[in-house]
């Protein structure tokens, strides 16, 4: 029985060509000896490093071959080309037995036995029955799967008194050990086609090679983890970062089984069904990854796959500064302390409330009527903060339907609704995390998402639209409403519980009506701006003057921004003038009718009401120098109570 080696021969010298293709044949000593003259044939044309093996020993030397990088092909026949196919990932030719080469070697036996056996690799041939007639001979025939079964279907056919055996070079060796005529079955004509089967294939190998060597090129210069397999799910390209993580070098995983190698990151599923998998969250080698499987197509047939794993936490980490980086450009705080005019005690109370707020991560609830300055205040806070710096993020929530504004708030899965953004979209939660979500308008939020609102604030995380996992989040919380919260609780209008939870740190804004000492300030810094932008060359203090008493007394119902409107309107109207003699202060009346309102009811007030000092020193210690409640009480206006104290040099007194 032959022994289970493999000799390596190379032939016809160790100099070996670089520009040619790489064979290796692996076989025995029967069918190398035979095959000689067609080896010499091809010396030309490739370099052919001959083997002698059996079955495991071929094998091994084959799989040494191919991590030495050595060969592109293997040439063999028989038992070996199974063994070689089977057990490698490298293109083999098979040297295959014709029916023509079958008949000539039976004619030969015929010529030394009317009784031939036959023993061949594989399976029993039936057309044998039909040649044995016409040849007039004895044939038995068997197959064999092993060393072991060739050497027992051997017995049998010697037992019988069988002389002449054809069969594969494994037999015919069997043959002339027991002293008996062997046959080999192959031709060199199909030996010659095995090598010519053997150079296409090295020639197809090596232009995969090249592409294989392109992409790990490509792969070795990217920090994720990447694997690409072929159509088998065999390894065909890994970078250095995936051979770190499965503890392997490079040559031992090429054209290895993936599902051998880690069948946690097995990619058959991805061969099979052709669907992408992307940003899937795994556990492995005790870390989390998120991981993407990926389909690689050739003209539209799946031909291998990619898995790439990415760090969990370098995606946080650049999650992260994404975040800065977006809030920066999209979702920044402009305004800050120092930049807010004011100096009235009111207004000054506020800021000071509003700093100390700052130095906490506490939710705070500005109130305070529209145009006051409550999202101004909400800036500077975050800016104030240990927050400055990171997103901040502003939604006013009497601006979207309720559906839009849930989506807004907490985002959306693909396929969430009808309409929605393919890949889904984060929300405003997410968008804000690590900084501050300003919520303006929060009392004409919805119930429904009212009772959302809570739980995030309550748990500090936030489940998107169409999804189950909930996405935790670090946010501050900056709320301002000008309704009446209280009430709208007593009428069911607003959550009590989310009420409480809002109004931990409460802000409220004073009216501009209760800040006279900064309507002039505020209104020249407007005017100022405004008329600059314009490029008019006016001074904004001068030109102002004149209309201050009208500014003064005003209610200013809008406050801040209707006195920012009233400004653009000053400015324009200041347009058409050179200079500060040349402007007619009277015409302002059509360009600012509210400023004029009260002057032709003026005079009927002052009859009608009979004002005299007691009365309105009565008033006004009534109201504790408020001089809203005194006009009130007085049944006139406040910019009329205003202007009689100025015009009786009591201007000075009350608020």
């Amino acid at each position: 029985m032959p022994n289970d080696h493999a000799a390596p021969v190379l032939f016809p010298s160790s100099a070996r060509r670089s520009d040619l293709p790489r064979l290796c044949f692996m076989s025995y000593r029967q069918i190398r000896e035979f095959a000689m003259p067609v080896i010499a044939e091809y010396t030309g044309r490739a370099d052919i490093e001959v083997v002698d093996g059996t079955f495991g020993g071929a094998l091994a030397i084959a799989r040494d071959r191919i991590e030495r990088g050595q060969v592109d092909a293997f040439v063999s026949a028989g038992s070996n080309a199974s063994i070689l196919r089977a057990g490698l990932q490298a293109p083999v030719a098979t040297i295959l037995l014709s029916g023509f080469d079958l008949l000539q070697a039976l004619i030969k036996a015929r010529r030394l036995s009317s009784r031939v056996g036959v023993v061949m690799y594989g399976q029993t041939i039936p057309e044998l029955d039909e040649v044995k007639d016409l040849l007039n001979i004895e044939v038995t025939q068997y197959a064999y799967q092993t060393p072991d079964d060739a050497r027992q279907r051997f017995e049998l056919l010697r037992r019988d008194g069988f002389e002449v055996i054809v069969g594969s070079s494994l037999v015919v060796e069997l043959a002339e050990q027991a002293g008996l005529q062997g046959l080999l079955a192959y031709s060199l004509a199909s030996v010659r086609k095995g090598f010519e089967d053997a150079i296409e294939l090295a020639r197809v190998a090596r232009l995969e090679a090249g592409r294989y060597e392109q992409l790990n090129g490509v792969l070795h210069n990217l920090q994720e983890a990447v694997l690409a397999v072929n159509r088998d799910n065999r390894v065909i390209a890994v970078n250095p970062p995936m051979q770190q993580l499965l503890g392997s070098p490079h040559a031992r995983l090429l054209g290895q089984s993936l599902e051998a190698i880690e069948p946690e990151l097995s990619l058959q599923p991805t061969l099979d069904s052709g669907q992408v998998e992307r940003a899937v969250v795994q556990r492995f080698a005790q870390r989390d990854w998120v991981v993407n499987r990926t389909p690689i197509r050739e003209h539209g047939e799946i031909v291998g796959a990619a898995l790439t794993l990415y760090d969990a936490r370098a995606i946080q980490e650049a999650d992260t500064s994404l975040r800065i980086q977006q809030g920066r450009r999209q979702s920044a705080a402009r305004h800050r302390f120092a930049s807010l005019i004011g100096n009235s005690p009111a207004f000054l109370r506020a800021v000071q409330t509003a700093r100390r707020f700052a130095r906490t991560d506490l939710t705070v609830l500005i109130a305070g009527e529209s145009g006051v300055g409550k999202e101004l205040f909400a800036q500077s806070i975050h800016n104030e903060s240990v927050r400055a710096g990171r997103p901040f993020v502003a939604v006013n929530c009497a601006a979207f339907p309720e559906s839009l504004l849930e989506s807004e708030l907490f985002g959306y899965e693909e396929g969430a609704f009808t309409g929605s953004r393919r890949g889904g979209k984060r929300g405003l939660f997410e968008t804000a995390h690590t900084g501050t979500l300003f919520l303006d308008e929060i009392g004409d939020m919805p119930l429904q998402l009212q009772t959302r609102l809570l739980r995030v604030l309550q748990e500090r995380e936030i489940t998107r639209l169409g999804a189950t996992a909930a996405i935790p989040v670090d946010v501050r919380v900056i709320a301002a409403t000008h309704q009446p919260l209280d009430e709208m609780i007593a009428q069911r209008r607003f959550r009590q519980d989310l009420f409480y939870r809002l109004n931990t740190l409460r802000l409220p804004l004073p009216p501009l009506r209760e800040r006279p000492e900064d309507i002039a300030p505020l209104a020249e810094m407007q005017v100022g701006r405004c008329l600059q932008r314009l490029g008019a060359a006016l001074d904004p203090v001068r030109a102002l003057a004149p209309l201050l008493p009208r500014l003064v007394a005003y209610d200013w119902p809008g406050n801040v921004r209707e006195l920012e409107n009233l400004g653009e309107r000053i400015a324009v109207f200041l347009l058409q003038f050179d200079r500060l003699e040349d402007i007619r202060y009277d015409e302002l009346r059509h360009d600012l009718p509210e400023l004029f309102a009260d002057a032709a009811s003026d005079a009927a007030e002052d009859h009608d009401g009979a004002l005299t000092e007691s009365r309105v020193a009565a008033a006004l210690q009534a109201s504790k120098g408020n001089r809203q409640a005194a006009a009130k009480q007085l049944g006139i206006s406040r910019s009329t109570l205003w202007r009689w104290m100025r015009e009786r040099g009591a201007g000075a007194s009350g608020t």
